[in-house]
């Protein structure tokens, strides 16, 4: 009779643990959605394919859709928002553009275009409302980086000599907007892929110990939790199903790294940290979550994902993805 009874407990909790799911919001066929912002539990913003970007004002329940106009062709792989009315948008190239609008999504104007041979933006990342940060592609093997102090009014490129090197074969992936992130008030860390994937911080290249050397492989993306703890997802996007080193973890800031006990059950392009010990991570076949800072992952949707982001400014966490899927963790 104890035996039953510890049983049905044990049962209950872990129910209890695992009882996190996702709810889908809202699907469009044929558009791909890469980027997004979560302002607060009511306000996001989302982007992808065909100059699409949409806009909801009440936790995803009703959306306003927008087609920036001469834009239909272009590829929006990252959003920055700040709240219903501002928002910045990027796409990827070639030319690559950044623009902005301040008028809840109306109106859009160019405030960055660089038409260099090769430039393809990855991934923007905000440390408050006016200073943030741009990467891209490797142009004659240093990576591009530009910096705004004006809320995205200008930007400023970061002068050749002072860019990262790449190596051969070595770039981003424009996944889901989130292979740069803030490190702290200042510094901001990113990641690579291709036939070689490093974590950049400061003025150091480690190299992470994650599926690489091939165009498909790589980190994707990048968590921070503190100035110690990062976790880094990604694998080899042609092989979605593949667990084999598609997740690292490093509580010493790149130091040492640790695979989980249980990884996430495939290819993810996107890792977000959640509180305390719990992520979140997604893929093109499903969600996953963590509850002990990545010692082990435990699916909770088979639906598929490209980016998964917690509200700035509240507890809401949501998701978007292929066939204009969007989702939000219950």
């Amino acid at each position: 009779m104890r035996y039953s009874f510890m049983l049905l407990l044990a049962m209950l909790f872990s129910n209890k643990i695992q009882s996190q799911q996702i709810k889908i919001l809202i699907t469009q066929p044929n558009l791909s959605l890469r980027g997004l912002s979560v302002v607060n539990d009511n306000i996001l913003w989302i982007s992808g394919s065909a100059g699409t970007i949409g806009k909801s004002r009440d936790g995803g329940n009703t959306w306003k859709w927008i087609t920036v106009k001469g834009f239909d062709k272009n590829e929006f792989r990252d959003i920055e928002a700040f709240d219903e009315m501002e928002a910045i948008v990027m796409s990827i190239g070639e030319p690559a553009y950044i623009l902005r609008t301040v008028d809840g999504g109306d109106n859009w104007s160019i405030v960055f275009k660089d038409t260099t041979k090769g430039m393809f933006l990855d991934a923007m990342e905000f440390w408050n409302d006016q200073s943030g940060i741009v990467i891209g592609d490797p142009v004659k093997n240093r990576f591009f980086i530009a910096r705004t102090f004006d809320g995205g009014r200008t930007w400023m490129k970061i002068p050749s000599n002072n860019l990262p090197e790449a190596k051969t074969g070595e770039a981003c992936f424009a996944a889901s907007g989130t292979n740069v992130r803030k490190l702290n008030r200042e510094e901001a860390v990113f990641v690579s892929g291709g036939m070689s994937s490093n974590l950049f911080i400061r003025n150091q290249k480690i190299n992470i110990p994650i599926s690489q050397g091939a165009e498909s492989k790589g980190a994707n993306s990048i968590a921070v939790k503190n100035k110690n703890t990062f976790i880094v997802v990604g694998g080899d996007f042609n092989y979605k199903d593949t667990v084999e080193k598609n997740c690292v973890i490093t509580s010493d800031a790149g130091k040492t790294w640790q695979y989980p006990e249980i990884a996430p059950r495939g290819y993810r392009s996107c890792i977000e940290y959640i509180h305390k010990k719990e992520w979140i991570t997604c893929g093109p076949n499903g969600v996953d979550y963590t509850k002990n800072d990545g010692k082990t992952f435990y699916s909770i949707s088979s639906e598929g994902f490209h980016v998964c982001r917690k509200a700035k400014k509240g507890k809401a966490v949501f998701l978007a993805g292929s066939d204009g899927r969007v989702g939000k963790l219950e």
